[in-house]
């Protein structure tokens, strides 16, 4: 056979990489090349504006603005759901939670969680034989056979749910059981110190960089800050302007900070792909122990921007570009596929729905979303499309504060339920979703109502269905 007729697909096959994988290592394949270490630090309900670069106020976030100064920063990034599992389901599969059956937040008396037939980030990386670890927020199931140690990570340290879902619920204390802090399998404690969780994840992150730095890792710190009750060490205890909620930024901040000091004292820093985004948008009905998602719509819980667009950060010395700024439209199932192509891993044979964006984060001239459309359900109901600079809302209820303000000192107030009518939005002009142009523009909504019946009829027929106990 000669070169020329040795296609890319026998190329791969000969590799021992699947043709669905799309790509070899981007920087090119050859015996000395490394693969990369991946980090991914995901907090929760911490809103767009809670980065010093996306607009905070009242407090300082040096470590992720240095990290958006040597890197990029991504203005129009979603998550697949704006609620905690949900969220969690998409990044870890590349899949709409939808399809893979997994919505809302389970509980502690949930009967279901991530289904052994899925493939998660970690499996898809023991593909290349790293070492793999999660400390944090797991939030895909607390039985056993849910655990992340059963999901492709060799370690974990952190809670299997929220942490709010515990006797101190300032609602409904009586509806939970005691909160268990767990060590990869076995259960250490029972309602812990909530003031330490941000430092202990990134103690055990530390440690994880140390031990693995001549070996290629993933590293997935969860944390369970800035979601309610909140809570933050004595290092960080009152510096900020912002009261309690701009102390627990400023402490997930250093954490941010000390990772990144840990991969460069490694000398890791030019093999590491580090990135940072947030599972939805700030929970608003608590007030002053909230974020905010200015000057996005709506917050958590909902499919206005400010429950599903997310700040993101991706730093890469010399991979990708410094200074940065992505504005197409992308989402977290996208970095599945993504890490999928840079380490030259088989994609599963089920279908998901995320897509390579290495162009972009690579900073390729002109680099756009390799995606039609980005599709926004609650639950399992489809309630928006988004497609370049339009977005369309179906018609359907939703949760609002009506312009009141939130609770005070972790005590929520009541949401109103509002309707939405079919309507569309020039985001570009109208990043708040405030002017509804849809009768100026009936080939657009002819055009993304079309495909969002088409997609979501396919979802419907093709979905999986979660682990049940």
């Amino acid at each position: 056979m000669t070169l020329a007729n040795f296609n890319r697909r026998q190329f791969l096959k000969l590799l021992g990489v699947g043709a669905a994988s799309s790509a070899l290592p981007v920087w090119g394949y050859s015996k000395s090349d490394k693969m990369p270490n991946i980090i991914i630090v995901f907090t929760d309900d911490q809103g767009y504006a809670d980065v010093g670069t996306f607009g905070a106020v009242g407090f300082k976030t040096p470590n992720l603005d240095r990290m958006a100064r040597e890197g990029m920063r991504f203005t129009n990034f979603h998550v697949a759901q704006p609620v905690c599992s949900a969220s969690r389901a998409s990044l870890l599969t590349g899949c709409y939670c939808n399809r893979i059956g997994i919505t809302g937040a389970l509980g502690p008396r949930s009967k279901i969680g991530i289904s052994d037939d899925e493939m998660t980030l970690a499996q898809l990386v023991k593909q290349k034989n790293y070492a793999t670890a999660i400390f944090g927020k797991w939030h895909l199931g607390y039985q056993k056979k849910f655990l992340p140690t059963r999901h492709g990570f060799d370690e974990f340290f952190g809670l299997p749910y929220s942490h709010d879902m515990w006797p101190h619920h300032p609602e409904h204390p009586e509806s939970y059981p005691d909160l268990p802090l767990i060590e990869d399998e076995k259960i250490i404690a029972y309602n812990p110190d909530i003031t330490k969780l941000t430092t202990w994840y990134t103690e055990h992150a530390v440690q994880f960089i140390e031990k693995n730095k001549n070996h290629p890792f993933f590293l997935y710190v969860a944390h369970n800050m800035p979601h309610v009750p909140l809570g933050v060490s004595d290092k960080f205890k009152g510096k900020s302007k912002r009261g309690l909620y701009g102390d627990v930024i400023m402490e997930i901040d250093w954490s941010v900070g000390q990772i990144m000091e840990a991969v460069q004292r490694n000398g890791l820093d030019d093999n590491t792909l580090i990135i940072f985004t947030s599972d939805n948008g700030p929970w608003l009905s608590y007030g002053d122990h909230a974020g905010s998602a200015k000057p996005l719509r709506e917050g958590k819980g909902t499919t206005w921007d400010g429950g599903q667009r997310e700040p993101c950060i991706m730093r890469w010395p010399g991979k990708i570009p410094a200074n940065a700024v992505c504005k197409e439209p992308l989402m977290t199932i996208d970095i599945f596929p993504t890490i999928a192509g840079l380490i030259g891993a088989r994609l599963p044979d089920h279908k998901i729905d995320g897509l390579d964006i290495w162009p972009i984060m690579s900073g390729k001239k002109d680099a756009k979303s390799p995606h039609d459309a980005l599709y926004f359900y609650w639950n399992n109901d489809l309630q928006a499309v988004i497609r370049g600079k339009w977005k369309m809302h179906f018609p359907h209820n939703y949760r609002t504060l009506n312009g009141r303000p939130g609770g005070t000192g972790g005590m929520p107030v009541k949401y109103e339920q509002a309707h939405t009518d079919l309507v569309l939005y020039n985001l570009d002009k109208d990043i708040g979703e405030q002017h509804d142009v849809s009768a100026e523009h009936p080939d657009i909504v002819k055009r993304l109502t079309k495909m969002g019946k088409k997609f979501d009829k396919e979802l419907k027929k093709t979905k999986r269905p979660p682990g049940r106990v």
